[in-house]
């Protein structure tokens, strides 16, 4: 087998996580799928929204919504702290943030150590998770970014 094709087929594999917090759990997303991390506190609220949104943040004369990832999950309502980021994702082509509690680290793994998620971690529908990743110090929940953001709540 050439080292090119064998370089494009680990390459295939590999993956890097973003690491965030959630309460208690330590989340993962691809870092293909994030667009940037910002810290925008100033979010303005928007009537009538559903208790998932935060509201919306002006990104760069754009406006994008802020959910808040723990409201999805079904736990309590996130507060916003000094360590709270928006992960900034686009969703059918718009800018939406996730309100974590905080980001952690980046995580250099493989698909193939992605295991099956459970049907239900920490009280936590498994739809909304992709597998879990388990490290020597804890477990990274890798997340569904296209369920959490298509779910009907």
């Amino acid at each position: 087998m050439s080292a090119t094709l064998a370089d494009s087929r680990k390459t295939r594999r590999e993956l890097q996580l973003v690491t965030f917090r959630c309460a208690d759990l330590l989340l993962g997303l691809d870092i293909g799928r994030i667009q940037e991390i910002n810290r925008h506190t100033d979010i303005a609220s928007v009537p009538e929204a559903p208790q998932y949104v935060c509201g919306a943040i002006n990104l760069r004369g754009d406006l994008a919504t802020i959910i808040d990832l723990r409201t999805v999950l079904g736990m309590p309502r996130c507060d916003v702290t000094r360590r709270s980021r928006n992960v900034m994702v686009k969703h059918n082509g718009e800018m939406v943030g996730l309100l974590v509690d905080g980001v952690s680290d980046i995580v250099a793994t493989s698909h193939d150590r992605i295991e099956r998620p459970p049907a239900n971690l920490n009280g936590i529908d498994g739809r909304f998770f992709l597998g879990v990743y388990d490290m020597p110090t804890e477990i990274v929940v890798v997340l569904d970014l296209d369920e959490v953001l298509t779910f009907e709540y």
